[in-house]
């Protein structure tokens, strides 16, 4: 297992190793605005696969995915509703996570084989700029087991997860509270799956 630091100075170098590695299909850990999270390339099959695996995470479980982009997410999703739109130009970059109707080709454990996809753009956060660099889709579920409380550190995550995962990006402990919220526009009207930092009564 390779750790790299994040910080000003090494960021644009760890930025680049870690894409280099991504792409060559393996799991990393990187921080996110709340928690620590495991990611692949989101349209990598076996790479997919293998988080799963390393999670002991059901397979009809959707993976949450990041995005550092609207181009990147147009490229995963079937249409971007107007309301879902307005929602994101309020809260993007931040903790809003919408639900789509997804793209037909895209792994079946990915979307826990709803052909639905949970995706947000991450607040400021190594997750924000991993996503912003790689103009690619990438998982972003919780560094833990299935089950288990979500990493808050470098070595919470060694400690679920040792060598089964091939790099880890270092930026200190992560503040952890509350997950992001989701919101459902596969279903009319949308539906609030779960409430987190962000309040969406008054806009739905």
């Amino acid at each position: 297992m390779q750790i790299f630091s994040f910080k000003p100075e090494t960021a644009k170098e760890v930025l680049e190793k870690s894409l280099k590695v991504l792409k060559d299909g393996v799991v990393i850990a990187f921080p996110t605005e709340s928690f620590y999270a495991l990611g692949v390339l989101a349209t990598d099959e076996a790479a997919v696969k293998k988080l799963c695996w390393i999670k002991n995470r059901p397979a009809n479980k959707p993976l949450p995915v990041i995005v550092g982009d609207i181009e990147t997410l147009k490229s995963i999703v079937k249409s971007v509703p107007l309301q879902a739109e307005i929602l994101m130009k309020k809260f993007w970059p931040g903790p809003l996570t919408i639900i789509f109707e997804a793209v037909s080709g895209l792994p079946a454990l990915l979307t826990g084989g709803s052909e639905r996809i949970a995706v947000r753009i991450p607040g400021e956060s190594v997750a924000f700029h991993l996503a912003r660099r790689a103009r690619l889709p990438i998982t972003a579920t919780s560094a833990n087991l299935s089950g288990s409380a979500p990493a808050k550190s470098v070595q919470e995550v060694i400690d679920y997860f040792g060598e089964s995962i091939d790099l880890v990006i270092d930026a200190g402990e992560t503040p952890g509270g509350k997950p992001s919220t989701i919101v459902d526009f596969t279903v009319t009207p949308p539906k609030i799956l779960r409430a987190g930092r962000i309040e969406l009564q008054e806009y739905l």
